[in-house]
């Protein structure tokens, strides 16, 4: 795996060790990581996900709606990044 460094203050962002910039694509995207990123390490039940990323206004199937969310940050972040655990999602970062 490739090591991702994330940062959450001010716009949410993810760069390579280079420094290159992850393009992580819109509002929800970075919605989605910022909740795992302050969580890092740590499970988040798909429930906690969904609540965090659509508020007050889910889509109809808030499950699979999560589950292509994921799909599209696994995508952008590289294998491994983000693991599927009951009960729901971990970002997969080292403890620093």
């Amino acid at each position: 795996m490739v090591p991702v460094y994330y940062r959450v203050l001010g716009t949410t962002a993810a760069h390579r060790p280079d420094g290159s910039a992850v393009p992580l694509g819109g509002a929800r995207l970075r919605a989605l990581l910022t909740v795992l990123a302050v969580r890092a390490g740590r499970s988040v039940s798909a429930t906690v996900l969904a609540d965090e990323v659509w508020g007050a206004d889910p889509p109809a199937e808030p499950q699979a709606a999560l589950q292509a969310l994921v799909g599209r940050l696994r995508r952008a972040l590289g294998p491994g990044a983000i693991v599927s655990e009951p009960p729901g999602y971990r970002l997969d970062v080292p403890p620093d």
